[in-house]
């Protein structure tokens, strides 16, 4: 299950990527916000990262204006390592060797065309496993 968030800059650019995650019949479950009525990027950062914390979530894809504050937010959240990605080179590189958990993108930034499939690399790129990877995502956590 995909664990999704975005505040009033990031609600259309959700609507497009929810319409696609229905289309691959990828479950997700929406913690708003519901509406363009302006909000606070924290609240649906940190719903988001504390169910794929929890592991309510496997992963999470959270939207804003610019991606940057509800990244920054969810980074807060211990075990979480959300990754802001404007483009699929990013999204294919954070999971191969970040193993991130959260994707953020930001709604006035991407359009729908390229966020879709930045979600789709994020979503079907596996972790390498490789050793200096392993070591350097747990040296994240200290």
């Amino acid at each position: 299950m995909i664990a999704l968030g975005c505040d009033h800059g990031g609600y259309e650019l959700m609507q497009e990527v929810m319409k696609h995650l229905d289309e691959l019949n990828v479950p997700y479950k929406n913690f708003g916000t519901y509406s363009t009525e302006s909000c606070d990027y924290p609240d649906y950062a940190k719903k988001v990262a504390y169910a794929v914390a929890q592991k309510e979530c496997e992963l999470g894809i959270l939207i804003c204006g610019t991606g940057i504050g509800i990244s920054i937010a969810a980074n807060k959240v211990k075990g979480i390592r959300c990754a802001l990605c404007h483009d699929c080179f990013s999204a294919e590189a954070t999971k191969q060797h970040n193993n991130a958990n959260v994707l953020a993108m930001g709604g006035r930034v991407v359009g729908p065309g390229l966020a879709l499939k930045i979600v789709d690399t994020f979503l079907n790129t596996p972790f390498s496993n490789d050793e200096r990877h392993i070591r350097r995502i747990s040296m994240l956590e200290d």
